[in-house]
């Protein structure tokens, strides 16, 4: 693999020499960041696909952008995030960067959809909003 990842990671996160020996040290690692530059091409958007008694107003059609590596987009994304949301979507970042990391299409995912962690009005809560999962290519 080639060194200048290695290195390029090694700043990201903000390793020291022992550190960074210690990672790559890891037989898991290198699988890991060979499939940086496919997750650096990769965005992963949550569509509202429901929304009720949302308080931060998510609205259907509303988008969630994130990078491949897990991280908000925020010029791409509404002002206002709901905290109980974002705990449920990172779950399925987690399980998409799997994916790449096992070089499978994160499309493929079954189980693509998640919600907030309020139960709504039905069931003693607020609200409830549902975000659908999808890959992207950087543009």
């Amino acid at each position: 693999m080639n060194e200048q990842l290695w290195e390029i990671v090694q700043a990201q996160l903000g390793y020291n020499d022992e550190e960074m020996a210690l990672f790559r040290k890891n037989p898991k690692t290198e699988g890991i960041v060979s499939k940086i530059p496919r997750l650096m091409n990769m965005k992963f958007v949550f569509e509202v696909a429901q929304s009720n008694g949302c308080g931060a107003q998510h609205k259907v059609g509303d988008k969630l952008y994130f990078d491949g590596f897990g991280c908000l987009i925020p010029e791409r994304s509404p002002k206002r995030i709901c905290a109980f949301a974002i705990s449920s979507i990172s779950q399925l970042i987690w399980t998409a960067q799997e994916l790449v990391y096992a070089d499978v299409d994160p499309n493929t995912m079954r189980l693509n959809k998640v919600c907030c962690i309020d139960v709504g009005v039905k069931c003693g809560g607020l609200g409830n909003v549902v975000f659908e999962f999808n890959a992207e290519q950087n543009t």
